[in-house]
């Protein structure tokens, strides 16, 4: 599996984010955020980035932690990865809430639910940070064996 570009994300996250918005300038008003997005998506961004500092700290054997399976690494760094793309994608949806909400500001609705989309806007980009650095903490750490040159 080859590690998550982050270029990738944000062209998906603009592309997602300009589609949303098309669609919300177009449907307004035939549904409300939730607001409970914004702690489910941090939980789980919590989650993650308490899961990468676990395993990082495993994969590098610190004391007093055990070793961890080959097979958990691959299934977190499968969770990391599908979670960058999901944060990605929700994040683009919220963000085009946002690039709507923002020209009608003036109103009550709209604007609370400028405050709920930007919430969640943000807690999916902690989730995607998270998500890297749990894809990057399921990486094996360079041997400092293997950098030196045969004499």
């Amino acid at each position: 599996m080859r590690p998550t570009h982050p270029g990738h994300l944000v062209g998906i996250l603009v592309i997602v984010a300009l589609l949303s918005w098309a669609v919300v300038r177009q449907f307004y008003g035939m549904f409300l955020l939730p607001w409970t997005a914004i702690p489910t998506v941090l939980l789980l961004a919590i989650g993650e980035g308490y899961s990468a500092w676990v395993t990082k700290a495993r994969i590098a054997r610190k004391p007093g932690t055990k070793p961890v399976e080959p097979l958990a690494v691959a299934r977190l760094a499968a969770l990391a990865k599908a979670s960058a793309y999901a944060g990605t994608l929700f994040g683009g949806l919220f963000a085009g809430f946002v690039l709507h909400t923002v020209q009608i500001l003036d109103r009550e609705t709209p604007r609370s639910e400028f405050f709920i989309a930007t919430g969640s806007f943000v807690a999916c980009v902690a989730l995607v940070c998270a998500a890297l650095y749990l894809e990057h903490s399921c990486r094996t750490p360079k041997d400092p064996q293997d950098s030196q040159a045969p004499k």
